[in-house]
C-alpha cells in the first residue's frame, strides 16, 4: 500500500469526507510529514475506488462547485487494518533489536584478546 493510500484510507476511517478534508486530515493525522497534491489526491481516490476499498458516498455543489464525498468499504476498512498490523509488526521489530544490546565489537587488545608483543 503506498503512503498516500494509507493517509487517505485513515483519514476516511473518521468518517465520510470530501476531497479538500481528506488533504487536511492526512496533512493532521501525519503531523505535518504528508502533505498529498491534489493530482496525487484524487488519482489515489480513483484507484482506491476501482480497487473497491473506497466509494462514493454523495455529491453537493458548494459556491457554484460540485464537492464529491468519499466513505470506507468493508475491503477498505479491512486492507488499513493489515496494513496497520504489517506496520506494527515492523516498529516491534525495530525496538525489540533497539532494546537489545549489540555483542562488543572486535577491538585488537580488548579484554580477551591476546596481545602481540613485538619482540
Amino acid at each position: 500500500m503506498t503512503e498516500a493510500a494509507f493517509w487517505i484510507l485513515t483519514a476516511l476511517a473518521g468518517g465520510r469526507q470530501h476531497g479538500y478534508g481528506i488533504l487536511r486530515d492526512a496533512e493532521e493525522l501525519s503531523d505535518g510529514a504528508v502533505k498529498l497534491r491534489v493530482t496525487t489526491l484524487y488519482a489515489s481516490l480513483d484507484r482506491l475506488e476501482r480497487d473497491g476499498r473506497i466509494q462514493r458516498a454523495g455529491e453537493e455543489t458548494v459556491d457554484g462547485r460540485a464537492r464529491r464525498y468519499y466513505e470506507l468499504t468493508p475491503d477498505g476498512r479491512e486492507a488499513l487494518k493489515d496494513e496497520t498490523a504489517r506496520l506494527m509488526a515492523r516498529a516491534r521489530a525495530a525496538e525489540e533489536r533497539l532494546a537489545t544490546p549489540p555483542p562488543a565489537a572486535f577491538r585488537p587488545g580488548t579484554v580477551g584478546m591476546s596481545a602481540v608483543v613485538p619482540l
